[in-house]
């Protein structure tokens, strides 16, 4: 009897503690941590993607991908035809990279590589 009121007082301690969860989740999200576009760099210099410059990897496939590199973070995404189809060319130079895809980054923090 004594052991089941201890869990009784206990129990409503250890379940308030889980609700701060909630709150936190929601501040984040308030906050921006938890945003879904994608299409912003979120650095100290943010600014939308649309604003730097992509090059063009071709993996050992051959398929192309869009990449840029700002100096502190980089993105990749495949690139692909109106109908949502990859670009491959089997006659391309693999693993190579053509293009001006780090002109995009900040003077103050230029990719060294």
């Amino acid at each position: 009897m004594f052991v089941k009121r201890a869990m009784l007082a206990v129990l409503p301690l250890g379940l308030s503690a889980c609700g701060g969860g909630v709150e936190l989740m929601s501040e984040a999200m308030f906050m921006g941590q938890a945003n879904d576009n994608k299409a912003i760099d979120r650095g100290f210099d943010a600014k939308p993607l649309t604003e730097l410059q992509a090059g063009i990897w071709i993996d050992p496939n051959g398929c192309h991908h869009w990449i840029i590199d700002d100096g502190v973070e980089g993105y990749m995404d495949a690139r692909r035809y109106p109908d949502g189809r990859p670009v491959c060319d089997p006659s391309a130079v693999r693993n190579s990279v053509g293009g001006t895809f780090k002109a995009g980054g900040t003077s103050l923090l230029g990719d060294p590589i």
